[in-house]
């Protein structure tokens, strides 16, 4: 009996697994493509539009992007702008920030994943 709950178990983690690992392995070419619908408000530089410039946002504290006017919220959330905070700032931008101006999600998961492994080449040199 234990040893089928045991095989029960690891069966379950299993299915579990391909989701966790797509997710994990973004594609940056994906993302980039995926990128442009956050264009609209976004640029791949330090210039801000409507929203900040993502160069260098991975690794960021949030609402720290030079020049740009962030919300209170967003200024004072702690936020730390690493892989799992921004799959769950993408996910559902008001769910973890309460207060913040950005009101687009990405729903998929690979999306996100996608779009989080272009943003990670987003380095200053």
């Amino acid at each position: 009996m234990r040893k089928y709950l045991c095989l029960l178990t690891l069966g379950w983690v299993a299915i579990a697994l391909p989701d966790s690992t797509a997710r994990a392995d973004g594609d940056p070419e994906k993302g980039l493509k995926l990128f442009a619908r956050c264009s609209a408000c976004h640029t791949a530089s330090e210039q801000n539009r409507v929203g900040p410039g993502l160069l260098g946002v991975v690794g960021r504290t949030a609402g720290t992007a030079e020049g740009y006017s962030y919300s209170a919220a967003m200024k004072s959330s702690g936020v730390t702008w690493d892989e799992r905070a921004l799959d769950a700032f993408l996910k559902s931008p008001s769910g973890v920030v309460k207060g913040t101006r950005m009101t687009i999600s990405i729903p998929k998961d690979q999306d996100r994943a996608d779009v989080i492994a272009y943003l990670k080449t987003l380095t200053v040199q």
